[in-house]
């Protein structure tokens, strides 16, 4: 009997049963953090789980990858925590570029505590040269008021940040704030958190803010209930949502949110999604976009949020603009209307009971009696029956979901995620090989 022989590969399994494909390290790494609200349990895995995967997945690809992943979360996917895991990998391994990565990543005056909490979860140490220098620039891209809204008392607080990182002031007035920073005497953020906690009036501040373009765009959204409550004037409130001041990083599922919690703003909330789906681009072909309503999408993004990742695949699935046919599976497949902005929304949620994973059965349906030029799929990749590969040239399998195995493989393009980046992605793609066929 022959010893020396070469093994197979064992197969893989979703978590419904169906053959998975393997995969890279890099496209594992990427499954696992796109999609990522860290230390959040999911339908089919704990977040303690996803999180070790991060770690043990980061060691097994380059510091380059590692690098450009947390950037990329960061700042075009709009995660906060998942990028902060991906640092600490770059800070185990040292060494050239973990400053620049760092200080690229971190957006938010709060990160750089996070991310010392988060290194110090073990026990503290020493911060290493390059996360010292990393943190110091970061640190120094903040002004008083983005350092004042986060002066808090949490476990690592900014002065002890400060301390720790040493940054080099840019000027005489920079230098003179950090002094503030080390005394705890910033400036007193104008925020509406630090107004109504004072006792002011909740109009009067809200307005004003509004007025002045203080409040945040995210922060307009989860205050709509409080405005509306407190008697703001509905025309300035409806203006600032239209206005989308820096909704840049804003997922699309928050708007679903804020229309669900104050329905009356719903045609205003409705037009500014729409508005921001029009300055998208419009996929050229016909269309056909898969989203998947079976039970495990029911399952909640995060431990204090009442949206579910079915919401945050059906607000994908109503940006796509162009030429476009929607259908969602569970048990079966089903065609909506292709409706944009809210009532897209609405029709896929509502479409058919959320149950059974059979995306096999709906993709060989499609590949079967429907014609298209570009099929995406949005779903968390845990099906029950064998996928087929798709008959369409241009092929999507978009994973709203950080489960360890996937189908979307092979001659599937992947993508992971559910900001509307992975749909400018698309366009990126095919322009890209649009480019290289006219070389």
């Amino acid at each position: 009997m022959r010893l020396n022989t070469a093994l197979a590969r064992p197969q893989i399994f979703t978590h419904e049963g169906a053959v998975a494909k393997h995969i890279t390290p890099e496209q594992q790494l990427r499954r696992s953090v796109l999609s990522c609200l860290l230390w959040e349990k999911e339908f089919y895995e704990d977040g303690q789980s996803i999180a070790d995967r991060i770690t043990d997945e980061a060691a097994k690809v380059s510091k380059e990858t590692v690098a450009a992943l947390a950037v990329e979360a960061r700042n075009v996917f709009g995660l906060r925590h998942a990028p902060l895991l991906l640092l600490l990998d770059l800070i185990r391994r040292g060494g050239p570029g973990v400053a620049e990565a760092i200080e690229q990543t971190i957006r938010r005056a709060d990160e750089p505590g996070e991310l010392i909490a988060l290194y110090w979860r073990n026990g503290k140490r020493p911060l290493s040269k390059q996360m010292k220098l990393g943190l110091g620039r970061a640190f120094a891209k903040f002004n008083e008021y983005a350092l004042a809204k986060y002066d808090r008392d949490g476990a690592v607080k900014l002065r002890d940040v400060l301390f720790l990182t040493h940054p080099k002031p840019h000027d005489a007035e920079q230098e003179a704030m950090f002094k503030r920073v080390a005394e705890r005497q910033l400036v007193t953020p104008d925020t509406w958190e630090v107004q109504l906690s004072g006792g002011a009036d909740k109009k009067e501040t809200f307005e004003r803010l509004i007025r002045e373009g203080k409040l945040g765009y995210l922060a307009l959204l989860r205050n709509l209930r409080n405005m509306v409550d407190a008697g703001c004037d509905p025309d300035l409130v409806r203006q600032a949502i239209i206005a989308r001041k820096g909704a840049e990083l804003v997922w699309p599922f928050r708007y679903v949110a804020a229309a669900r919690v104050v329905p009356q703003l719903e045609p205003t909330i409705d037009q500014a999604l729409c508005e921001a789906i029009a300055s998208g681009p419009r996929l050229p072909g016909r269309t056909v976009v898969l989203v998947d309503v079976s039970g495990s999408m029911d399952a909640q993004l995060s431990g204090k949020s009442d949206m579910k990742r079915i919401d945050a695949a059906a607000s994908l699935a109503s940006v796509v603009s162009g030429d476009v046919r929607v259908f969602t599976f569970s048990e079966g497949i089903v065609e909506v209307p292709p409706r944009r902005g809210m009532a897209g929304v609405d029709a896929v949620i509502c479409s058919q009971p959320h149950s059974g994973t059979y995306l096999g059965a709906a993709i060989q349906m499609l590949n079967e009696t429907v014609a298209h030029d570009r099929l995406i799929v949005i779903t968390d990749e845990q099906s029950h029956d064998r996928v087929p590969d798709p008959v369409a040239r241009k092929a999507y399998m978009i994973n709203v979901a950080s489960a360890k195995n996937g189908v979307g493989y092979g001659r599937w393009t992947h993508l992971d995620g559910f900001s509307e980046a992975v749909i400018r992605f698309i366009t990126e793609i095919e322009s890209a090989d649009g480019d290289r066929r006219a070389a």
